[in-house]
Formats: structure tokens, sequence, C-alpha cells
């Protein structure tokens, strides 16, 4: 049977075993990700980037999507995507049509 001594410095030599291959490994992966990057063009701005907005067809800025809606009395607009606004909610539900405030 094995003293404590020994098993602590089979404990150490496995610890320092386990740091290097944990080193080798993240230096491995760090390789493939920078030659996956270079190979694409990516840049780490790519990387940090959310979700990509909708781009006009050309591909440049992101393209904004025009206003269906509007409230005649605050100028308010809504694309007609996405929840509908608390203005609108409201007129709906006074018994106001969608079509009432369409531009």
């Amino acid at each position: 049977m094995a003293t404590l001594q020994e098993l602590l410095a089979q404990k150490a030599s496995l610890e320092k075993q386990i740091a290097e291959t944990q080193r080798e490994e993240r230096a491995n992966a760090i390789a493939k990700v920078k030659a996956i990057m270079s190979e694409h063009g990516l840049t780490l701005a790519d990387l940090s980037q959310r979700a990509a907005p909708a781009r006009s067809a050309e591909g440049g800025t992101p393209r904004k999507v025009a206003a269906k809606y509007r409230n005649g009395e605050t100028g308010e607009t809504w694309s007609g995507r996405g929840l509908q606004p608390k203005w609108l909610k409201a007129a709906l539900a006074d018994g106001k049509q969608l079509s009432d405030f369409a531009i």
C-alpha cells in the first residue's frame, strides 16, 4: 500500500501533466481558430457581433424597414414588425381599425 507522501507526489505529478495538457490543447485550439479566421477573412470584431443586421441589396449598410402605420396625434410610427406599440394597442382596444393608421 502506498504512503500518503507517495500519493501526494503522484497527485502533484498528475496535476502538472493535466495543466500542461490543457495548455497544449488550448494552444492548438487557438491556432485552429486563427487559421479558420484567416481563411475566411474574419476579425475579432466579426466574432463580437451578436446578430447580423439586415443589409441592403448592395451588401453595405443595414437597411431600415419603412413605417407602415402612424399615430396621427404623436407622429409615432410602427413598421408592422415585432410587437405592436402601446399607442396602437390602446387605439385598437378603443375600437379603431389597423387600417385607420396605415400610411
